[in-house]
Protein backbone atom coordinates (compact mmCIF):
# COMPACT_ATOMS: atom_id res chain seq x y z
CA UNK A 1 0.00 0.00 0.00
CA UNK A 2 1.23 3.17 -1.02
CA UNK A 3 1.36 6.71 1.05
CA UNK A 4 1.71 7.80 4.11
CA UNK A 5 1.10 7.44 7.31
CA UNK A 6 1.32 9.95 10.09
CA UNK A 7 2.40 8.97 13.91
CA UNK A 8 3.39 11.35 17.10
CA UNK A 9 7.14 11.37 17.61
CA UNK A 10 9.86 11.42 16.63
CA UNK A 11 11.53 8.62 14.35
CA UNK A 12 12.18 5.29 16.68
CA UNK A 13 8.94 6.25 18.75
CA UNK A 14 6.98 3.07 19.43
CA UNK A 15 4.05 4.75 16.88
CA UNK A 16 6.79 4.55 14.24
CA UNK A 17 6.92 0.71 14.95
CA UNK A 18 3.44 0.15 14.92
CA UNK A 19 3.38 2.19 11.24
CA UNK A 20 6.23 0.07 9.87
CA UNK A 21 4.67 -3.65 11.81
CA UNK A 22 1.11 -2.47 10.26
CA UNK A 23 1.77 -0.23 7.02
CA UNK A 24 4.83 -1.68 5.65
CA UNK A 25 4.27 0.14 2.58
CA UNK A 26 3.83 3.29 3.14
CA UNK A 27 5.84 6.30 4.44
CA UNK A 28 5.79 6.98 8.28
CA UNK A 29 5.12 11.03 8.78
CA UNK A 30 6.42 12.17 11.90
CA UNK A 31 4.41 14.78 13.87
CA UNK A 32 4.81 16.94 17.57
CA UNK A 33 0.82 16.47 18.44
CA UNK A 34 -1.77 14.38 18.38
CA UNK A 35 -3.72 17.29 16.61
CA UNK A 36 -0.86 17.62 13.84
CA UNK A 37 -1.32 13.89 13.55
CA UNK A 38 -5.19 14.35 12.20
CA UNK A 39 -4.73 17.52 10.63
CA UNK A 40 -2.26 15.82 8.10
CA UNK A 41 -4.19 13.04 7.24
CA UNK A 42 -7.47 15.88 6.88
CA UNK A 43 -5.22 18.25 4.78
CA UNK A 44 -4.36 14.99 2.57
CA UNK A 45 -0.44 15.41 3.53
CA UNK A 46 -1.05 12.12 5.23
CA UNK A 47 -3.32 8.89 3.76
CA UNK A 48 -3.62 7.74 6.87
CA UNK A 49 -3.47 8.04 11.16
CA UNK A 50 -2.26 5.68 13.85
CA UNK A 51 -2.98 6.58 17.09
CA UNK A 52 -2.24 4.94 20.38
CA UNK A 53 -5.38 4.91 22.62
CA UNK A 54 -4.53 2.05 25.63
CA UNK A 55 -2.07 0.63 26.94
CA UNK A 56 -1.92 -2.75 29.30
CA UNK A 57 -0.18 -1.18 31.63
CA UNK A 58 -0.35 2.62 31.39
CA UNK A 59 -4.16 2.72 31.02
CA UNK A 60 -5.97 4.41 28.07
CA UNK A 61 -4.58 7.47 26.04
CA UNK A 62 -6.59 10.55 27.13
CA UNK A 63 -5.91 12.56 24.96
CA UNK A 64 -7.40 10.42 22.22
CA UNK A 65 -10.92 9.79 23.42
CA UNK A 66 -11.04 13.71 24.05
CA UNK A 67 -9.73 14.22 19.92
CA UNK A 68 -12.07 11.67 18.27
CA UNK A 69 -14.99 12.65 18.37
CA UNK A 70 -14.32 15.77 16.84
CA UNK A 71 -11.55 14.73 14.56
CA UNK A 72 -13.60 14.03 11.16
CA UNK A 73 -11.61 10.66 10.66
CA UNK A 74 -12.89 7.18 10.53
CA UNK A 75 -11.36 4.07 12.35
CA UNK A 76 -10.59 1.50 9.62
CA UNK A 77 -8.50 -1.14 11.67
CA UNK A 78 -6.09 -1.44 14.99
CA UNK A 79 -2.51 -2.58 15.50
CA UNK A 80 -1.10 -3.63 18.40
CA UNK A 81 2.60 -3.27 19.74
CA UNK A 82 4.43 -4.83 22.28
CA UNK A 83 6.15 -2.34 24.60
CA UNK A 84 9.76 -4.15 24.85
CA UNK A 85 11.74 -1.24 26.75
CA UNK A 86 15.90 -0.82 25.65
CA UNK A 87 18.59 0.33 27.33
CA UNK A 88 20.53 2.04 25.11
CA UNK A 89 23.98 4.52 25.63
CA UNK A 90 26.99 6.01 23.49
CA UNK A 91 28.61 3.17 21.16
CA UNK A 92 31.65 2.11 23.94
CA UNK A 93 30.24 2.96 27.45
CA UNK A 94 29.00 -0.06 30.16
CA UNK A 95 26.05 0.17 31.93
CA UNK A 96 28.16 0.56 34.95
CA UNK A 97 29.21 4.57 33.34
CA UNK A 98 25.42 5.38 33.26
CA UNK A 99 24.13 7.67 36.20
CA UNK A 100 20.86 8.32 34.91
CA UNK A 101 18.14 7.85 31.92
CA UNK A 102 16.25 10.21 29.91
CA UNK A 103 13.01 8.76 28.62
CA UNK A 104 8.81 9.12 28.28
CA UNK A 105 7.55 9.82 31.78
CA UNK A 106 5.38 6.64 31.06
CA UNK A 107 8.72 4.41 30.68
CA UNK A 108 10.60 5.15 33.33
CA UNK A 109 8.30 3.91 36.18
CA UNK A 110 8.38 0.67 33.89
CA UNK A 111 11.61 -0.40 34.09
CA UNK A 112 11.64 0.70 38.20
CA UNK A 113 13.35 -2.94 39.67
CA UNK A 114 15.98 -2.97 36.96
CA UNK A 115 16.90 0.80 37.47
CA UNK A 116 16.98 0.03 40.89
CA UNK A 117 18.73 -2.85 40.76
CA UNK A 118 21.48 -0.55 39.09
CA UNK A 119 21.28 2.69 41.06
CA UNK A 120 20.52 4.26 37.62
CA UNK A 121 17.93 7.65 38.37
CA UNK A 122 15.25 8.24 35.75
CA UNK A 123 14.68 11.98 33.95
CA UNK A 124 11.71 12.50 32.50
CA UNK A 125 11.69 13.48 28.54
CA UNK A 126 9.04 14.53 26.26
CA UNK A 127 9.50 11.97 23.88
CA UNK A 128 11.89 8.77 24.24
CA UNK A 129 12.56 8.72 20.58
CA UNK A 130 14.11 12.63 20.82
CA UNK A 131 15.85 11.64 24.06
CA UNK A 132 17.81 9.25 21.99
CA UNK A 133 18.32 11.62 18.97
CA UNK A 134 19.53 14.21 21.93
CA UNK A 135 21.57 11.65 23.38
CA UNK A 136 23.57 10.94 19.84
CA UNK A 137 24.59 13.90 19.42
CA UNK A 138 25.18 15.07 23.15
CA UNK A 139 28.07 12.81 23.23
CA UNK A 140 27.23 12.76 27.18
CA UNK A 141 28.66 8.86 28.75
CA UNK A 142 27.11 9.26 32.09
CA UNK A 143 23.70 9.42 30.16
CA UNK A 144 21.47 6.80 28.96
CA UNK A 145 18.39 6.53 27.12
CA UNK A 146 15.16 3.57 27.71
CA UNK A 147 13.54 3.52 24.25
CA UNK A 148 12.91 1.23 21.86
CA UNK A 149 15.64 -1.04 19.49
CA UNK A 150 14.40 1.07 16.44
CA UNK A 151 15.48 4.15 18.17
CA UNK A 152 19.08 3.04 18.93
CA UNK A 153 18.97 1.75 15.35
CA UNK A 154 17.94 5.02 13.86
CA UNK A 155 20.71 7.29 16.01
CA UNK A 156 23.47 4.86 16.28
CA UNK A 157 23.45 3.96 19.78
CA UNK A 158 24.71 0.63 22.04
CA UNK A 159 22.07 -1.31 23.54
CA UNK A 160 23.32 -2.14 26.98
CA UNK A 161 20.25 -4.23 28.08
CA UNK A 162 17.11 -5.49 25.94
CA UNK A 163 13.83 -6.21 27.25
CA UNK A 164 14.01 -4.60 30.88
CA UNK A 165 10.60 -3.69 31.34
CA UNK A 166 8.79 -4.80 35.13
CA UNK A 167 5.94 -6.30 33.16
CA UNK A 168 6.55 -9.22 30.54
CA UNK A 169 3.46 -8.55 28.70
CA UNK A 170 3.24 -4.95 28.06
CA UNK A 171 1.49 -3.95 24.66
CA UNK A 172 -0.03 -0.74 23.42
CA UNK A 173 -3.47 -0.88 21.11
CA UNK A 174 -3.11 1.43 18.42
CA UNK A 175 -5.89 3.23 16.03
CA UNK A 176 -5.17 3.40 12.37
CA UNK A 177 -7.03 6.52 10.81
CA UNK A 178 -8.35 7.66 7.25
CA UNK A 179 -10.88 10.35 5.52
CA UNK A 180 -13.06 7.67 4.37
CA UNK A 181 -14.40 4.94 6.18
CA UNK A 182 -13.23 1.04 5.12
CA UNK A 183 -16.37 -1.54 5.52
CA UNK A 184 -14.13 -4.50 3.70
CA UNK A 185 -14.39 -7.27 6.11
CA UNK A 186 -10.74 -9.20 7.33
CA UNK A 187 -10.17 -12.16 7.83
CA UNK A 188 -12.78 -14.77 9.75
CA UNK A 189 -13.96 -12.01 12.26
CA UNK A 190 -16.44 -9.53 12.15
CA UNK A 191 -16.16 -6.21 12.05
CA UNK A 192 -15.74 -4.05 15.40
CA UNK A 193 -17.33 -1.22 16.36
CA UNK A 194 -16.07 1.85 18.71
CA UNK A 195 -18.59 4.07 20.68
CA UNK A 196 -17.23 7.35 22.60
CA UNK A 197 -19.91 8.93 24.76
CA UNK A 198 -19.64 10.88 27.98
CA UNK A 199 -21.38 9.87 31.46
CA UNK A 200 -22.56 11.86 34.42
CA UNK A 201 -20.85 12.24 37.26
CA UNK A 202 -22.70 10.21 39.50
CA UNK A 203 -22.06 6.22 41.45
CA UNK A 204 -22.63 3.57 39.20
CA UNK A 205 -23.18 5.83 35.63
CA UNK A 206 -21.10 3.27 33.67
CA UNK A 207 -23.00 0.19 34.75
CA UNK A 208 -26.56 2.34 33.80
CA UNK A 209 -24.72 3.26 30.75
CA UNK A 210 -24.12 -0.08 29.67
CA UNK A 211 -26.78 -1.75 31.28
Amino acid sequence: MAGRIAFQGERGAYSHQACLDARPGMEPLPCRTFEDVIAAVRTGAADQAMLPVENTTYGRVADIHRLLPESGLFIIGEAFVRVHISLMALPGVQIEEVEKVRAHLVLIPQCAAFLSRYGIRGEAAADSAGAAAELAASGDRRVGVLASDLAAEIHGLHILARHIEDHAHNTTRFLIMAREPDYQRRGKSGMMTTFVFQVRNIPAALYKAMG
